[in-house]
């Protein structure tokens, strides 16, 4: 399960891109908390704790307690945004939520078992179709990641959803289709032109 991350926060008097850029230049990101029936409230947290917080590469599906003035926020990341140059944090949004509010976050997939699967052995290669999960969860029960079996699956084959166990108490926000996650193919298939021209030859 996701650990609970705490970050300290400040009150942001002024608003708009001056205000915003002052607090950069000292150092600040500006904020906003959203959500949960109350008003937005404008906040600024320290910019290396924020990118100390981004490194852990499980921000965005934890839940961070956002520290304004001494009071402990509930909320979950929902957007971080970066420059497009210096590829600072500039802003970022927390959406505030009870602590078991019904969240819909995106959850890393960790692929096992590659030694039992005859594809992989053969020398097939794993094509990953999705990285992450959109699942729904219990916000104090949100998984640190999904562990997809490759154990079976030979070339050509496509794991999909319905061949994953999710976590308990949890459930993929996209239940309309069967869709794959990845597929293992053939090394072959990466280089089908070369294939075309032996064949020519």
């Amino acid at each position: 399960m996701s650990e609970v991350l705490t970050l300290a926060a400040e009150m942001r008097e002024g608003v708009g891109k001056g205000a915003s850029r002052s607090l950069r230049r000292k150092g600040r990101v500006p904020a906003v908390l959203y959500g949960n029936k109350q008003d937005p409230q404008a906040i600024h947290v320290e910019e290396k704790e924020l990118y100390r917080l981004l490194m852990t590469g499980h921000f965005m599906n934890s839940v961070v307690m956002v520290d304004v003035g001494g009071t402990a926020v509930r909320t979950l990341p929902k957007d971080v945004a970066f420059d497009p140059v210096s590829d600072r944090p500039v802003h970022a949004d927390f959406l505030r939520i009870s602590e078991h509010a019904t969240v819909t976050v995106q959850v890393p997939v960790r692929f096992t078992d590659e030694a039992a699967s005859p594809g992989i052995k053969r020398g097939g290669v794993l094509n990953v179709v999705r990285h992450e999960l959109e699942l729904v969860c219990d916000a104090a029960s949100i998984p640190d990641d999904v562990e997809v079996s490759l154990a079976g699956f030979n070339v050509g084959d496509s794991i999909h959803i319905s061949n994953v166990t999710l976590p308990a108490g949890t459930r993929s926000a996209i239940d309309d289709r069967d869709f794959t996650i990845a597929t293992i193919v053939a090394p072959s298939a990466l280089k089908s032109s070369d294939g075309d021209a032996d064949s020519a030859a």
